[in-house]
């Protein structure tokens, strides 16, 4: 397979080329670059208790159960009969709809980034998007659960 032609490194004034990003000189940046966006997400985007359950000792907890349990493998490319590794597991039911499964590990599935942004679009396509969109104005979780549907992927 060819590989991709290689372009400038991203940093202003670096001459090397690479194929990502950053060439090996500056690939700490892709690192900073990622921390940034996340911490940008928590602080504008997610709610303080979302925010704080992701941080608590509890998620890290069954999230580790979940990637030991799914021998940290992407569970859609496996069922595809694909072998990928798993960066992120995920609510199957999202924690805005139904916040009383967000422990639950029958809820939760290991996922690789492309399967896991596929079904995240797909959830807001069936749940809505929006920060906080079914959270009471306490914050301390849903309102109602919406009803869940059926995802056609994760048949």
């Amino acid at each position: 397979m060819p590989n991709r032609p290689k372009k400038p490194c991203a940093v202003p004034g670096c001459p090397n080329l690479t194929q990502s990003r950053y060439c090996q000189d500056h690939q700490h940046k892709e690192q900073q670059d990622k921390s940034h966006r996340h911490r940008y997400y928590d602080e504008h985007f997610r709610d303080q208790t979302t925010r704080d359950f992701y941080h608590s000792k509890e998620w890290q907890r069954v999230r580790r159960a979940a990637l030991v349990r799914d021998h940290y493998l992407c569970q859609h490319c496996l069922a595809k009969q694909r072998i990928t590794p798993a960066d992120v597991v995920d609510h199957i039911v999202p924690v805005r709809v139904d916040w009383s499964l967000r422990l639950s590990l029958g809820n939760l599935q290991s996922l690789c980034n492309p399967c896991h942004n596929r079904k995240t679009a797909e959830d807001k396509r069936i749940y809505g998007e929006g920060r906080g969109k079914n959270f009471s104005p306490g914050g301390s979780g849903p309102r109602a659960p919406l009803s869940v549907h059926k995802v056609p992927f994760l048949a």
